[in-house]
């Protein structure tokens, strides 16, 4: 089963957006000119930051295999989900167990546009996409629940998320707001850009997004657990990416150059 909405917001090409530099990042296709741009000039001062993009993509395909094989989760709730690549995290999951049922959310209708070819379903399963932001956490609930049971556990992922909400954001009380509304035993999985390893990049990259009337903020790694708070950490807790259970990896390359700005972690609730 696929569910999805039809394109109502049209697509802004005069402005970078976050999933489709990521997209650019990846190799993907589903990007315009304004995105390239600031892709391109991000790779002109920081050579390796393709390879972080998809160091944060293997992240959540591990965490995915995790969930879905030793945790036994069966319901995800993917927000700020990005333009699909393969392999998405339905398709990992559907593989592990064909009765997963995943909703991912995201608020650029390119995202939208590609989501009713891209994200196909097990038939035993449930892919649905949600059109809407993470700021609207009731308008989001609202919808994942009618494809999610929110009475059995929910793994919210919030890959990458984070990082472009601002302190006038409130993104802990965003975050705290989803976290609530899922039932005991359900999991957080979120990644965040930080400043703790390279400064002077991250300072760089945050100038040139906002260069493009885009939100980039990096935290520290307290400031990052507090989005953890009342939740258990599972091993080993808030590391650097490539420390997330590498012996889970499938078809990942290791850049030694590569200084990997972003923290992540899986939490469990209680």
């Amino acid at each position: 089963m696929t569910g999805t909405e039809p394109v109502t917001a049209p697509i802004d090409t005069s402005r970078p957006h976050p999933a489709r530099v990521y997209d650019w990042f990846l190799g993907g296709k589903d990007n315009y000119p304004v995105d390239e741009e600031l892709g391109r000039q991000i790779m002109g001062v920081d050579g390796t930051a393709r390879h972080v993009a998809r160091t944060n993509r293997w992240f959540m395909q591990r965490v995915t295999r995790w969930l879905a094989a030793r945790a036994g989760v069966r319901q995800y709730l993917d927000i700020g989900t990005g333009i699909p690549t393969e392999p998405n995290l339905h398709q990992i999951a559907q593989r592990i167990a064909p009765e997963s049922r995943v909703v991912y959310t995201d608020n650029d209708p390119i995202v939208l546009k590609h989501a009713e070819a891209l994200l196909r379903s097990t038939l035993e399963g449930v892919t649905a996409y949600v059109q809407a932001d993470v700021c609207d956490p009731g308008r989001i609930l609202e919808r994942a629940r009618e494809s999610l049971d929110f009475t059995r556990p929910v793994a919210l992922s919030l890959v990458a998320l984070t990082h472009f909400l601002g302190d006038e954001d409130d993104p802990y009380a965003l975050v705290a707001a989803l976290v609530d509304a899922l039932p005991s035993g359900s999991h957080l999985v979120l990644s965040q850009l930080t400043a703790d390893f390279d400064p002077e990049a991250v300072a760089r990259g945050v100038a040139m997004y906002a260069a493009g009337g885009v939100t980039l903020a990096p935290r520290g790694r307290a400031e990052i657990a507090r989005f953890f708070e009342g939740l258990e950490f599972v091993e080993p807790g808030l590391v650097q990416l490539t420390d997330w259970h590498p012996e889970l990896a499938v078809d990942e390359t290791v850049d030694e150059n590569a200084v990997i700005s972003l923290y992540g972690a899986v939490a469990r609730k209680p």
